[in-house]
């Protein structure tokens, strides 16, 4: 490559329009797709069983939650139900979604300063990092997600159709992932302390978001203030389309994408804004 080339890439790589947003994850695809495959089989590696616990894993914990819920607390989603195992699977249902989110926005604080040799290299995309490690958070929970499917084939048979909208209803929760991971993973270069605020944030969210209970357990009056946060309306529109066989809404669907692309677009553009400082702090 001249030194032309590498400059106007260089110069591409710190734009920050929506369309360099995209762009760029295109252009590094298989950058991308690399160091996720290096992320994926590292967690792994010197282990026995190797990738086999990505499945064993999910497959324990819906075991566990289906014996605590079913067999101690006896507990049921609704006063309608007779299922002993129903409560196990919609929680898992809620847990997978969740996971994703926690998994990743954990881990965003420390993105750059875990990897202050590619801050050095100027060639190297640096806002491909936040994307590494939500594409590994997914594959992860696209492995929870067949054991849960396996969970309901065995015990109720072939889900709802409606289960297919979960691609759609996931896609604008990653755009959100994605921005507010890009945003911290800056932050937390320049605020050591925001890595410890978020992990207590991101535990105060799950007990803050339907995944333990179902949002009518709720006074009505308190219903409106628990869709502020961005976690219940993906989580309660999974839940629907997976086990309640019910349409998402649409409408609401929409307006959540919008939001979430701002919220992509304002976090890369927070993060390239701010990525030229890294050195200086690292």
């Amino acid at each position: 490559m001249s030194l032309n080339a590498s400059g106007q890439r260089g110069n591409a790589d710190l734009s920050t329009s929506p369309i360099e947003m995209f762009a760029s994850l295109w252009r590094n695809r298989e950058l991308v797709l690399a160091s996720t495959r290096r992320e994926i089989q590292g967690r792994y590696r010197g282990s026995f069983l190797g990738l086999f616990w990505s499945f064993l894993n999910p497959l324990f914990m819906l075991a566990v939650y289906t014996f605590v819920f079913s067999v101690v607390f006896k507990a049921r989603w609704n006063v309608e139900s007779a299922s002993k195992t129903e409560f196990a699977l919609v929680l898992f249902a809620g847990l997978i979604v969740f996971n994703l989110f926690g998994e990743t926005i954990n881990r965003a604080p420390t993105l750059v300063l875990n990897n202050p040799n590619y801050v050095k290299k100027v060639i190297f995309p640096l806002q491909i990092l936040p994307v590494v490690t939500l594409l590994s958070a997914l594959f992860h929970a696209i492995i929870s997600l067949g054991v849960w499917l396996l969970a309901h084939l065995i015990l109720f048979g072939l889900p709802h159709a409606t289960a297919l909208y979960l691609p759609l209803i996931v896609l604008p929760f990653l755009l959100l992932i994605l921005g507010l991971s890009w945003a911290l993973a800056s932050l937390g270069v320049f605020l050591r302390d925001i890595s410890q605020f978020i992990g207590t944030l991101v535990t105060v969210l799950m007990f803050m978001t339907p995944i333990f209970y179902p949002i009518t357990a709720l006074p009505e009056a308190l219903r409106p203030w628990l869709y502020l946060n961005p976690l219940t309306v993906i989580i309660e529109q999974a839940r629907d389309a997976l086990y309640w066989g019910k349409s998402p809404d649409f409408a609401l669907l929409g307006i959540y994408t919008l939001v979430a692309a701002a919220v992509a677009w304002l976090g890369f553009s927070w993060f390239q804004k701010t990525r030229k400082g890294f050195a200086d702090v690292l």
